[in-house]
């Protein structure tokens, strides 16, 4: 089967690329999907590329907006697509695709693509894409990469985290200034923006947002 665009092709551009994780159970009717279609669309605006998990949901919002803001442009909106027995159809805003069989391989291509992560409204998918781009900065295995938590579904898990683990000294204060907590797409845009101005300037320390 022919897969849409040249994702090898694509690697060899130096692009900002913003990664957008969420459900793929979210309905077109529910109002962080089109959040989402939103927000994407004025990436898109912008030139920058979105990568998504290729799936419904978040996914095809994020895929679909993508694509009305980037005519004008030349970004693109990738989906990192994964073999399962459900939810592995193809949405149909993805431009360019690569197939994954297994979930460390896909987590480890999203890595490799992304500057920035948005994670939307989720369940045990986007828990693992959150925890897992969450552990290799911690770790620094990449640097410079801001994980924007989008939605008031993560209002209780930050404060759990600051309460539970972070009080117990299980991570440090600055693991958890690694992520980044916004209600509206003003305020999604704004930590991508700044993280888009560090990505052009070369500046390789940790990403701060600064007020």
């Amino acid at each position: 089967m022919k897969l849409r665009g040249d994702f090898k092709e694509e690697l060899k551009r130096n692009r900002f690329r913003v990664s957008i994780f969420g459900s793929s159970r979210i309905k077109r009717k529910d109002p962080i999907y089109k959040q989402v279609h939103a927000l994407a669309k004025m990436l898109g605006e912008r030139g920058i590329d979105v990568i998504t998990g290729g799936g419904p949901g978040i996914m095809e919002a994020a895929n679909l907006g993508h694509n009305e803001g980037s005519k004008k442009t030349n970004a693109k909106s990738f989906g990192l697509n994964i073999f399962l027995p459900h939810e592995q159809k193809l949405n149909p805003g993805v431009q360019v695709e690569k197939r994954f069989k297994r979930f460390s391989q896909r987590l480890d291509n999203f890595m490799l693509l992304s500057n920035a992560i948005v994670v939307a409204h989720g369940g045990v998918g986007t828990l693992l894409e959150l925890c897992y781009v969450w552990q290799v900065l911690q770790v620094k295995n990449v640097n410079n990469i801001p994980i924007i938590l989008m939605g008031e579904q993560w209002v209780g898990l930050l404060e759990w985290l600051r309460d539970e683990p972070l009080r117990r000294s299980y991570f440090s204060k600055r693991d958890l200034k690694l992520l980044f907590h916004a209600d509206k797409i003003n305020e999604v845009i704004k930590i991508i923006d700044a993280a888009h101005d560090q990505y052009k300037s070369g500046n390789g320390k940790d990403f701060v947002l600064k007020y």
